[in-house]
């Protein structure tokens, strides 16, 4: 049989009949909600404004729902799976149901955050359905390992979606939001419901496009230099910089030095500040006294 492109996609009778022949149960502990509907990755695809000439990084493709559709519409791509099972199935999956397209397709069978380099052409764009539990560390490593990726647009959980999507002053703002912010520029694209997974989750997805920033942001500091007063603001984000910075920067009165250079209030809390006032912090830390 010819493979038409309506075909090429699971449904959710496919994706229950390839479980079965593996014997695969989704686990809790990996965060697996397979993806049953053909039309929300189509969505995904079409919101992740992918080219033909892209190539593409996925992780945590599962049983391949998103990857066929990737696979329609890009040039290349490059899934990243953990699970044994899953990392076995998936070429036989791409090539059953896209062969023309078999030749498109590289697996890397490895914990992403593991990762440091990908078969084939830089990646350009990535694209998943994030495993929930690892959401924010496996987004973070992939954009600071692979700069050449340009766009970005995961699905999790909605919180998740929000936090990463949050502006200084916003309740939820806090580190994956600044430190998303660092290299791109980061906005709520969709909400997912949960009917689409299988199994359906107790808590809603949300979209959120990346956009990678293409000037870096202007500073002297090192990216972890900023993270380190990203993580120091918020680990006690009821106290004001002062109180927060203190440890950081070896005591209160060297914290308000540091601020006071920065040009930013002693008395501001974490969740006011942009990515850039942050560098300007990490700018100014005082050296340790002898």
């Amino acid at each position: 049989m010819s493979t038409t492109e309506p075909d090429a996609l699971l449904g959710p009778a496919d994706i229950r009949e390839l479980a079965a022949a593996l014997g695969v149960r989704p686990t809790k502990q990996r965060g697996q909600n397979f993806v049953i509907d053909a039309n929300t990755v189509r969505r995904i695809v079409r919101t992740a404004e992918v080219r033909p000439d892209d190539v593409v990084v996925e992780v945590g493709p599962g049983l391949g729902s998103l990857t066929l559709a990737l696979l329609e519409a890009a040039d290349r791509v490059v899934a990243v799976e953990i699970d044994d099972v899953l990392a076995g199935a998936l070429p036989a999956t791409v090539a059953a149901r896209l062969p023309g397209r078999a030749d498109r397709f590289a697996l890397v069978h490895s914990d992403a955050m593991l990762v440091t380099e990908l078969p084939g052409p830089a990646p350009t764009a990535l694209v998943a359905n994030l495993p929930y539990n690892v959401a924010v560390p496996v987004l973070l490593t992939m954009l600071e390992r692979f700069p050449s990726i340009e766009r970005t647009l995961v699905m999790v959980q909605a919180e998740v979606a929000d936090r990463l999507a949050a502006r200084p002053g916003n309740k939820v703002y806090g580190v994956p939001s600044v430190k998303a912010n660092w290299y791109a520029d980061v906005k709520r694209a969709g909400s997912i419901g949960r009917t689409v997974f299988w199994p359906a989750p107790n808590v809603d997805s949300g979209l959120v496009s990346l956009a990678r920033r293409t000037e870096p942001i202007r500073t002297t500091a090192s990216r972890t230099e900023v993270f380190a007063v990203v993580d120091a603001a918020f680990a006690q984000r009821r106290k004001t910089l002062r109180a927060a910075l203190s440890g950081w920067a070896g005591s209160a009165p060297a914290a308000e030095a540091a601020l006071t250079a920065a040009g930013i209030s002693p008395q501001a809390r974490g969740e006011a500040l942009t990515v850039e006032e942050f560098a300007a912090i990490a700018e100014n830390k005082p050296e340790p006294s002898a």
